[in-house]
């Protein structure tokens, strides 16, 4: 029996407490099940697993960089500072805390297909990156407290299945006004954006016309680029922060900068001071583009075997999708939504800066183009179905207020993972793990019992609004429509699609693609 010991303890040492191979495993598996040959299961359980070890060296590359902007922002500020980048902390986390990440991704999906089969969420979410996040998230906010891994895995899966249900379901009655028709609803965890975006755009825009009536400047999509607007945003930012440390600290101070923690170099001059700045931000969205790499490389194998599984366990469920499927119904709703809901991170920093950091100790939350881009260019989409270009700039506003403060209360559960010069971007990641977070301080079985009750309540109310407000076809935008009464046109009829009459703008080289309808 020595060997089977041997074997067991091998296995379990060496490859299933290894995420990287625990993830080619978990895809092969889903390969299997959906009777794929043997070269593609091979295949793709090598690609799944490669994309793994790529998160983990952009994790490096992403720390290397935004060292020297930590000490800058404390240099200037006198405050701790954050970028919030879902992929950088993804990847920092992951050498902490892989393997159980991995498995509570996995018990969570299982939980989200069970929900969907016997409860009315009949919704499976299949933005595999945001699974991934999610689940990081609640890893490091249950392990937080010192919990074993097994109550880490079985709480955090529960508590995910659950989020991977219940949000697009309080976000859909939105989603049905977007897209026009029911066959498709938003897998993203930005959704208290979106909602607040639509009830703005409710509140603020009934007479207010659409976004896709005016002509935007060309010359501003090449943000649509997340490798562009991440480098692209990381140098400006490093930039302002390297002027205003050389102004109030001095060349001696200031030229260090870049020799801490990251064994560079002290600066020789104001210009080689600058280009380093320059070259830093560059740098972040190389780190940010090979995190994004291996995020798209586990994804491109993963997310279909968990969809072949899911048709087969839920037959007739609506699969939830990232946020870029809202973006072709209203383009230039996207980067009025991404502008606006930039100058609320402005708005939001300032007010941290000047108010919330000394009064309550919130870091300072940095706006970075990328959640921005994403977040605020959905949320204006959601603004203008309800409430046309009103609607969208303020909608979207208020979305990049959410992803300012939520993310400063964020850090305050994170424990070490706050220090860590970024944090979770989304408006979902902010708060529920501030809300988790913070129950969980209880302590022990205590904590954990209201962690469920937590998560329960939010299961009840996503039932509620789906048996209430969803199945009873409650539309958001009637009352704008009785006011400005819009033509609709009829999609063919195998999808019994309605959307309305804009003139959609094919969208430029680069831009995130939605999926197809299914």
């Amino acid at each position: 029996m020595s060997w089977f010991v041997t074997l067991a303890t091998f296995l379990v040492n060496e490859i299933l407490s290894e995420p990287a191979y625990l993830i080619g495993i978990i895809t092969a598996v889903g390969l299997i099940a959906m009777r794929r040959s043997t070269g593609q299961i091979i295949g793709g359980a090598i690609k799944a697993t490669l994309g793994f070890l790529l998160i983990g060296a952009g994790a490096g590359l992403v720390t290397d960089s935004l060292a020297p902007l930590g000490t800058m922002i404390q240099g200037v500020t006198g405050a701790h500072g954050v970028i919030p980048t879902n992929e950088a902390i993804v990847g920092i986390a992951q050498d902490q805390f892989g393997s159980r990440v991995a498995w509570l991704m996995i018990l969570g999906f299982v939980v989200s297909l069970v929900l969907a089969r016997f409860t009315p969420l009949r919704y499976v979410f299949l933005t595999g990156h945001h699974m991934l996040f999610m689940a990081t998230l609640l890893t490091v906010v249950l392990a937080n407290g010192g919990r074993s891994t097994v109550a880490v895995v079985a709480v955090g899966g529960v508590l995910l299945g659950i989020m991977l249900v219940a949000m697009p379901a309080f976000a859909h009655p939105w989603t049905k006004r977007v897209t026009g028709s029911d066959t498709v609803a938003i897998g993203h965890f930005g959704t208290a954006g979106y909602i607040v975006a639509g009830a703005a755009g409710k509140v603020v825009g009934r007479r207010s016309r659409s976004t896709e009536e005016m002509k935007l400047p060309e010359g501003l999509r090449f943000l649509r680029d997340s490798m562009v607007a991440t480098a692209l945003s990381m140098l400006l930012i490093y930039l302002v922060m390297a002027v205003l440390l050389l102004v109030k600290e001095g060349q001696k101070a200031a030229f260090k900068a870049f020799a801490t923690g990251t064994g560079g170099a002290v600066a020789t001059g104001t210009g080689n001071y600058l280009m380093q700045s320059v070259m830093q931000g560059l740098q972040f969205g190389i780190a940010v583009a090979v995190i994004l790499f291996g995020v798209r490389t586990i994804l491109g194998e993963l997310v279909p075997a968990f969809q072949g599984i899911a048709r087969k366990v839920v037959p007739g469920a609506l699969p939830a999708l990232d946020a870029p499927i809202v973006f072709p119904y209203a383009q230039n709703a996207v980067l009025i939504g991404f502008l606006s809901s930039f100058t609320g991170g402005l708005i939001g920093l300032a007010l941290l800066t000047m108010v919330f950091n000394p009064a309550f100790g919130l870091a300072l939350v940095l706006p970075g183009l990328v959640p921005h881009f994403f977040t605020g260019g959905a949320a204006g989409v959601y603004g203008n179905a309800t409430g046309g270009r009103r609607g969208a700039v303020v909608g979207a506003l208020l979305n990049g207020l959410l992803i300012t403060f939520l993310p400063a209360l964020l850090l305050k559960v994170l424990g070490a993972f706050g220090d860590q010069n970024t944090t979770f971007g989304d408006a979902d990641f902010g708060w529920f793990g501030a809300l988790i977070g913070n129950a969980g301080k209880a302590g022990g079985a205590a904590g954990l019992v209201v962690i469920l009750l937590l998560g329960l309540a939010v299961l009840g109310a996503a039932i509620l609004v789906q048996k209430r407000v969803v199945d009873t076809g409650w539309d958001p935008g009637a009352a704008r429509d009785a006011l400005m009464p819009r033509e609709s046109v009829v999609a063919p009829a195998e999808t019994g699609a309605t959307t309305a009459a804009y003139a959609k703008i094919p969208p430029p080289a680069g831009a995130p693609a939605p999926p197809p309808a299914p």
